[in-house]
């Protein structure tokens, strides 16, 4: 049995720290024995008592168990009485045993003394009792901690699979609808190329895991059979350059993030322009940063507070939303005008390794 089966047995944890606790009553109380000249016999008299604490503060757990929901004034009420009945039961115990044994069968003259010293016990059993209570309670908020936890696990799981999934409607009605422009002008052999690419490239996206990340050398291979969809489109009017340092390739990134940020640079920088236009990627690490910069050099945007007014798609808010679920506080996406001109966004994000 594994520590983590045992604690989470409360059934067994009760039983041990129950035993384990009076087991260390009884040793204190022989350690503080060895201070004073008392005969062997005492250690017998030490060991009975702390059984008989053992034996009579079980029932209070059932007790306990019973009173669990009621109002904590009530419950206050019940565990004082109980802890104090037991006290006095458990006291009339310890001073037969002491009696009996190293006084050799000493009987007081009145029945009451049976039960002196009675506020001892009671004060040991009340902290019992309080312990008893301190650990249901810690045990109780650790549950509601794990729910809270799976909880919330659940609800970031599903925000980054919608947001993830949310892409693959949007590039596939842009390619589609290219597809049938081409066969209405009996392009057959161009839209038969861009449907092959297509296929792979669903394929790909469609075996990652969303919860995953993936290594940039993966992204960008995902990234390259996207653009060579959007060249069957736009031929020697789409041009991309890749500027990728050789230890960022094995770098992590949340998958399918490079593609809606090509995508959309195509689509207010290459599509709008007569002679097209040209892309440029460039990946890199600085410090615990990887630093990724997608640029285009379209006739531009306008920038209000890092957001471009022309985005009406999913594309930069999909991306940001992803990048807010995956790291927290610990990325940026900027979006500002590229030199001379077009538009480029940057992101920042911890550097990780495969």
């Amino acid at each position: 049995m594994n520590w983590k089966d045992l604690l989470e047995n409360r059934n067994r944890l009760f039983w041990l720290a129950h035993s384990a606790g009076w087991f260390g009553f009884a040793l204190v109380h022989y350690l503080g024995s060895l201070l004073h000249d008392l005969r062997d016999i005492f250690v017998v008299i030490i060991f009975l008592n702390a059984y008989a604490g053992w034996l009579f503060t079980v029932p209070l757990r059932y007790i306990y168990q019973k009173v669990w929901n009621l109002p904590p004034l009530k419950i206050a009420v019940i565990v004082i009485v109980a802890s104090y009945i037991t006290g006095v039961l458990w006291q009339i115990v310890k001073n037969i045993n002491y009696w009996e044994i190293y006084k050799h069968g000493y009987k007081p003259d009145f029945l009451l003394m049976y039960t002196q010293s009675s506020v001892w016990s009671f004060y040991i059993i009340l902290s019992w009792s309080g312990l008893y209570f301190g650990t249901k309670y810690y045990q109780m908020l650790q549950v509601e901690k794990q729910n809270v936890l799976k909880a919330n696990t659940v609800a970031h799981q599903a925000q980054l699979k919608m947001l993830r999934y949310q892409l693959n409607p949007h590039f596939l009605f842009n390619t589609l609808n290219a597809i049938s422009t081409l066969i209405l002008v009996k392009e057959n052999q161009t839209a038969n190329s861009m449907v092959t690419k297509l296929s792979e490239f669903l394929r790909y996206s469609l075996d990652k895991d969303p919860m995953k990340k993936v290594c940039l050398e993966s992204e960008l291979q995902a990234l390259e059979l996207y653009l060579a969809i959007e060249k069957v489109r736009f031929e020697d009017r789409l041009s991309v350059n890749f500027h990728i340092e050789p230890e960022c390739q094995q770098a992590l990134v949340p998958s399918m993030i490079l593609q809606p940020l090509a995508e959309n640079a195509i689509k207010h920088a290459i599509a709008v322009q007569e002679q097209g236009g040209e892309i440029n990627i460039t990946v890199k690490r600085f410090a615990n940063d990887l630093l990724i910069e997608v640029a285009d050099n379209g006739p531009g945007a306008d920038i209000v507070d890092g957001n471009l007014h022309r985005e009406s798609g999913v594309g930069l808010v999909n991306t940001r939303e992803r990048l807010q679920a995956l790291y927290r506080k610990k990325y940026s996406l900027v979006v500002s005008h590229n030199q001379p001109s077009g538009v480029k966004v940057n992101i920042r994000m911890p550097f990780e390794l495969t």
